[in-house]
């Protein structure tokens, strides 16, 4: 079973300004939870043991929230300092946390429920059942989407993650994926989206999904 897990949250959070102009996104709350305690406890629940948290933006807001309350979980926090790294490069400078065994990465901004557990127990099932398998997503169709306008990320067919008809992508990326460490290895980057992991595994027909 997957045991470690990296949370993202070094974004500026843009796009919901001015929200984030003094708050990192993953301290808004919603109800009496922030968005990261909420990913926090949802982790707990999978039974995650150990978090690596990569921090920028307000980054000392986020380490004093971590210190000042209590998870049942091993908590390490990757500062960004000078520049942030985006997504791909935020994991690959945390990559000394894990081993060669699969672990999670996962947004903190989707709503995390114990309605998505049993989901991710198939998504590891099928992870580990696939001796190949490097990095497998969980999407939703975007007929599921509050809102209509989004666009899509990817289309799924026979559990494997395509962009085949850029106009016509059918699943957005909920935010959460299993990954092996060995996707970086040999990458000459420090600053570098997720999606150009992605696009290299989707090349050789290595990116599996499943759907929510």
């Amino acid at each position: 079973m997957i045991k470690k897990a990296m949370i993202l949250a070094a974004g500026f959070g843009k796009r919901i300004n001015p929200l984030t102009l003094k708050n990192p996104k993953p301290l808004l709350r919603i109800g009496n939870e922030t968005l990261l305690s909420n990913t926090l406890k949802f982790l707990e629940m999978y039974e995650i043991k150990e978090v690596v948290i990569n921090v920028h933006y307000l980054g000392e807001q986020i380490i004093n929230y971590i210190k000042n309350k209590k998870f049942n979980l091993t908590i390490n926090i990757v500062k960004e300092e000078n520049k942030i790294l985006d997504t791909g490069g935020g994991v690959l400078n945390a990559i000394q946390y894990f081993s060669d065994l699969p672990f999670l990465i996962i947004n903190p901004d989707t709503i995390w429920s114990s309605n998505y557990l049993k989901e991710i127990k198939l998504m590891e099932k099928s992870f580990f059942e696939n001796k190949k398998n490097k990095c497998s997503l969980l999407v939703v169709n975007k007929k599921e989407s509050f809102d209509q306008s989004l666009k899509g990320d990817f289309n799924l067919k026979n559990n494997l993650i395509n962009r085949e008809g850029t106009d016509d992508l059918n699943y957005i990326y909920t935010g959460l994926q299993i990954i092996k460490a060995e996707v970086f290895t040999d990458l000459d980057l420090k600053i570098f989206s997720m999606n150009q992991i992605w696009d290299k595994l989707i090349k050789t027909n290595e990116l599996h999904g499943t759907e929510s």
